[in-house]
């Protein structure tokens, strides 16, 4: 009897010597499941593209499967408050853009610090904004345009993918520069906007490349300049509003991932390494190229760069809300 109680228990023994390695082993192997990519906002619109074009390539990279999740509303403060609840081992992270910037002066009782709740991984791209309008405007370019903005006093309508998201933002910073008013319809992100805006519900719009270039081209909305310094190659005939429309004017949507404060190191180093590749991906540089836009310089795609550039964006845009007097809901 106690040879055979001698013999089960050295082969408990051994089972659990052998067992225990390799669990140990899975348990740290990372990626060993599906990651969720959370975009908070709206499927359809210039994020979401952004998004599903790096998880394609991250997916390839990380040996997993890089799944987006649209999670909008609020300005993207739901979506983003999720993500910062998540467990922080890495398979959940998020691809926002300025609007985690505009949160903090946005919404009072913010459930999340937008820079010390997160984990930052590094910046995408850096979008330009284009000033687009519906068809049956009369106006043939943007000096004409805004002279009929003018014209409206008050009247004229823009419509926006929510309060503080970028086309808002750039809506908010372009009537400021031109002392006028308009009329704001908000939307659960650009993509619903753009919708109402080919069927000529509202005036005007202020949006990213990503979401225009195609429907301006088609002729299904009119566009009149982009908001940086320099021309859009994809809209080579759209001049820039700096060069003589509104001389200083520049605004870009710039896109970043996040995850949930508290990743590993290696897991960090993982999903960093993956965005990276990403961002030198021939099919997302020629796919972002098709769309007016480009990913950002490697140096700008790391968790340092992110972070500081996040802090600095967050006091310029405070201060541009505050005085406009806005607020989310």
């Amino acid at each position: 009897m106690g040879f055979i109680l001698h013999a089960l228990i050295a082969g408990a023994l051994a089972l659990i010597t052998a067992v225990a390695p390799q669990g140990a082993a899975a348990q740290m192997a990372f990626p060993a499941k599906t990651i969720t990519l959370t975009v908070p906002a709206a499927a359809g619109g210039p994020t979401d593209l952004v998004a599903r074009l790096i998880a394609e390539s991250m997916s390839r990279t990380l040996g997993q499967t890089v799944v987006v999740e649209n999670v909008g509303g609020a300005g993207g403060t739901i979506g983003m408050a999720r993500v910062a609840k998540a467990a922080p081992d890495g398979y959940t992270v998020a691809v926002w853009h300025i609007a985690q910037a505009t949160a903090p002066a946005l919404y009072e009782n913010l459930k999340y610090d937008v820079v010390n709740d997160f984990d930052h991984l590094g910046r995408i791209t850096d979008v330009p904004m284009t000033l687009v309008s519906k068809t049956a405007l009369p106006t043939k370019n943007v000096n004409e345009l805004l002279d009929w903005m003018r014209a409206q006093k008050g009247k004229a309508t823009y419509g926006h993918a929510g309060v503080g998201s970028a086309s808002h933002l750039c809506a908010l910073l372009l009537m400021k520069e031109l002392g006028l008013q308009m009329d704001g319809v908000g939307y659960r992100g650009t993509g619903p906007a753009m919708n109402d805006l080919i069927g000529g519900q509202f005036d005007v719009m202020c949006d990213q490349t990503t979401n225009t270039t195609n429907q301006i081209k088609e002729g299904r909305i009119k566009g009149y300049a982009v908001t940086t310094k320099f021309k859009v190659s994809s809209l080579p005939d759209l001049p820039t509003l700096d060069s003589g429309a509104i001389p200083g004017f520049e605004v870009s949507a710039w896109h970043a991932m996040w995850a949930p404060k508290g990743l590993s190191n290696d897991v960090s180093d993982k999903l960093v390494a993956a965005l990276q590749v990403a961002l030198k991906d021939p099919k997302v540089v020629e796919r972002f190229g098709s769309l007016g836009t480009e990913p950002v310089a490697p140096a700008l795609a790391t968790p340092d760069a992110l972070k500081s550039h996040l802090s600095a964006e967050v006091k310029r845009w405070g201060t541009v809300i505050k005085a406009a007097g806005i607020k989310g809901n």
